[in-house]
């Protein structure tokens, strides 16, 4: 936390907030804020904390609700695995994940990275709470941090990074458990530390750049690393809803009658609970996460004053210059709908995913065979990709024109995750083998029930030869 002298001084648009003028660290003490958007978001961030420490471990028929498995090319999201052949459902939704990002920022700004991004949640909700529960307030933080090395001093710090480290530690094993799976993760602890010991490595390492990040970089990230932050200014424009100072009512600022002085009392209140240190007064800027602290903090102090809450709220530049409130223009609904639509599209083609996959080609280089006096056959190659979390026996009938289908080899089964192939031919007769390019339609059962529709083709002797 900074003095008022400070901010009344700070050259916010030639360096970050967290820099000096000699370029150097100013390390930022936030308040914990109070209200009601922080409870919101404590509520979101809760949940959102506890599903991804869950879930590797929770099961949905059999897999675990989230399981990443580059190695193997195999991906389970909430019970539907996922192979390599449903490559192009993923490479959909990048781009709608993307397209979604530009266009929901472009209409609601950064509300994504102060809600919902994991540097902010587990910041903000995980390691600054525990650093206000060992280390005081703001202000008892900024003593402790000036003052000289003691034993209280020592212990609080041992206590502190210490909390960090087992949280970061837990935090790696868990997303590690996201590409191996919680098995694989139990059999790995056993004979650490000699055993295993790259992997230990691997793990510690990893556990190092956590603790780093949230224990010291911290929002420099949003700042700094971010390409999304650095991004947001090409994405914002003066529709744009995002948290804002009214300016309009506010200024000038001072302790005064309303008429003679705006309604900002100039109490910084709203700089104190800034996770990034800035003031939003100033406008919008780089480090602004949207994360609503300031309405907060602002609301509670205009209702101490006995003013209007909402001097700092969400809104659009155009808005608060035009002292108009929030309004759902065409744009604004027109984007809403396209984001709608893509998220109707990835769902639908999530849902209509089929969960065996089956494809039949005619064997290359091959023509027609005669099989039997009055009959032709073709040789076709299958491949069956089994994408459920259970054994499939599957029987294949030629629905069009009349005929058989023969398979060579094995029955057609195939294992939770496993890709059968087998050879099988086709016969016609040769009274119904009237072109030498004849259409067919291959049925897929499922316990007597159709799954799937193949077309291919069946090659014949040319008409004339007849």
């Amino acid at each position: 936390m900074q003095s008022p002298e400070n901010y009344q001084e700070s050259t916010f648009r030639d360096r970050p907030s967290t820099f000096g003028k000699d370029g150097k660290r100013i390390w930022i003490f936030p308040k914990l804020p109070k209200g009601r958007l922080y409870n919101y978001r404590r509520i979101i961030a809760w949940s959102l904390l506890i599903f991804v420490y869950l879930a590797p471990w929770l099961k949905l028929r059999g897999e675990p609700l989230i399981f990443l498995n580059f190695l193997e090319r195999k991906f389970v999201l909430f019970g539907n695995t996922f192979y390599p052949q449903d490559f192009h459902l993923l490479v959909l939704a990048i781009i709608a994940f993307v397209v979604f990002i530009v266009l929901f920022t472009v209409i609601y700004g950064r509300i994504f990275c102060g809600w919902v991004c994991p540097q902010t949640v587990f910041l903000e909700f995980l390691y600054r709470p525990i650093e206000h529960l060992i280390d005081g307030n703001s202000e008892q933080q900024q003593k402790l941090a000036e003052q000289e090395m003691d034993a209280i001093k020592v212990l609080k710090r041992i206590l502190k990074h210490g909390i960090y480290l087992f949280i970061s530690f837990f935090t790696i094993l868990t997303f590690i458990s996201y590409v191996i799976g919680t098995s694989k993760l139990c059999e790995i602890f056993n004979g650490w530390p000699i055993q295993r010991f790259g992997m230990l490595m691997v793990v510690l390492t990893f556990t190092g750049v956590h603790y780093f990040i949230f224990s010291w970089f911290r929002e420099q990230v949003c700042t700094i690393v971010c390409p999304y932050g650095r991004l947001q200014g090409v994405m914002l424009d003066v529709n744009t809803i995002q948290v804002a100072y009214d300016y309009k009512r506010g200024e000038p600022r001072g302790k005064g009658e309303r008429g003679i002085k705006g309604d900002c009392i100039n109490c910084y209140s709203c700089v104190d609970v800034c996770p990034t240190g800035i003031d939003i007064r100033n406008g919008t800027q780089l480090e602004c996460i949207n994360c609503t602290g300031c309405i907060d903090a602002c609301n509670a102090v205009m209702k101490r004053v006995k003013k209007p809450s909402g001097l700092i709220r969400f809104a659009s530049e155009k808005a608060i210059s035009e002292g108009e409130k929030i309004k759902f223009n065409a744009r604004v609904i027109a984007y809403s709908l396209v984001l709608l639509a893509l998220l109707i599209v990835i769902t639908y083609l999530f849902t209509v995913r089929g969960d065996v996959e089956t494809e039949i080609d005619r064997s290359p280089g091959t023509m027609f065979q005669e099989y039997g006096p009055d009959r032709y056959s073709n040789l076709y190659n299958l491949e069956m990709v089994n994408k459920t979390n259970s054994e499939v026996d599957i029987e294949l009938r030629l629905l069009t024109p009349e005929g058989e289908i023969i398979m060579m080899g094995d029955p057609l089964k195939a294992e939770k995750g496993e890709v059968a192939k087998r050879d099988l031919l086709i016969v016609l007769k040769k009274e119904n083998v009237k072109m030498s390019n004849i259409h067919v339609e291959i049925g897929v059962f499922e316990k007597g029930k159709q799954i799937d529709k193949i077309l291919s083709t069946f090659v014949g002797p040319n008409a004339l030869d007849h």
